[in-house]
């Protein structure tokens, strides 16, 4: 099967980041959102990114008309997938929300059109199992930021079929992208790992074993990451942190992926990152300075 038009459900962090990379690659994309704000936000992301490549002489003006031009925003969901080959949700990580929305894009989109799930941690399989095309659903988890991130986990659900995920290999592959096969488990192979690590330094900061500038540092100096666990959840967002951590917690019936205290009571506050000004750091000036728990 040829992939020539792509839809992305989500104007977000991530469904901009994707519709972009689509966009690069030549693919005609329709990014959809449930409000014109969202989408002209979105939009206004992809447009800085690209001026900052153009900036930096990796990107013509041509180049960066061309992108912008492939990519439409659309509100109305039905519309944003009729025609498409592949669709791309970029959605919340909540589950009757996912649930609900391939319900009705699996009515609205095209028979033979693949079905691809960006999540970070919910089940191919129940997903797919909602829709009426079980061979044709995939996961295709992209990391953030996508235009910068080399890497795309493909994720097997129970009726993936080895086709569909050749297509979303060889689309992962246009995109400029490397890909790893994991056949579905909670959290795949990134954040099963990556998950409890980040709560884990959270854990420290709670029983007041370092600070939090001193976590960050410890960890980038000492397991060579290019950035600090403390840093990277608040780029991920500590409310979508908190969702998987419980996620896990309920999928795998074990308490050691449990999410600390202070992660739950940080997300009750609103504390949850870059995206809301707080969280292990304080974003309201251009330099963020380290939050004092203790």
């Amino acid at each position: 099967m040829e992939i020539k038009k792509i839809t992305v459900l989500g104007a977000g962090q991530m469904g901009n980041g994707i519709a972009q990379v689509c966009a690069q690659a030549g693919y005609e994309v329709k990014m959809r959102d449930i409000d014109q704000k969202f989408i002209d936000n979105g939009m206004a992301t992809i447009k800085k990114n690209l001026e900052r490549g153009l900036a930096k002489g990796k990107i013509t003006q041509e180049e960066v008309d061309g992108v912008l031009g492939r990519i439409t925003g659309v509100l109305d969901l039905g519309e944003s997938v009729k025609d498409a080959d592949l669709v791309i949700e970029a959605i919340p990580e909540i589950v009757k929300l996912k649930l609900d929305t391939w319900r009705e894009v699996d009515g609205a989109a095209p028979e033979g059109a693949i079905l691809a799930s960006n999540t970070s941690s919910i089940s191919i399989t129940q997903m797919a199992a909602v829709t009426k095309r079980p061979n044709l659903f995939v996961g295709m988890h992209f990391f953030n930021p996508v235009p910068v991130m080399g890497l795309v986990e493909i994720i097997k659900g129970q009726g993936t079929e080895d086709s569909t995920v050749d297509v979303i290999r060889e689309v992962s592959g246009k995109l400029g992208k490397k890909t790893v096969l994991v056949n579905e488990a909670p959290g795949f192979a990134v954040n099963r790992l990556l998950v409890p690590a980040i709560n884990e330094a959270i854990f420290a900061i709670q029983e007041n074993v370092a600070t939090v500038e001193d976590m960050d540092l410890a960890i980038k100096l000492g397991l060579n990451w290019p950035m600090g666990p403390l840093t990277l959840a608040d780029f991920v967002g500590l409310d979508t942190l908190l969702y998987i951590s419980d996620y896990f917690v309920d999928e795998f019936k074990d308490s050691k992926y449990r999410a600390p205290a202070l992660l739950r009571k940080m997300v009750r506050a609103g504390w949850v990152g870059r995206k809301s000004g707080k969280g292990f750091y304080d974003y309201s000036s251009d330099e963020p300075k380290p939050v004092r728990f203790h």
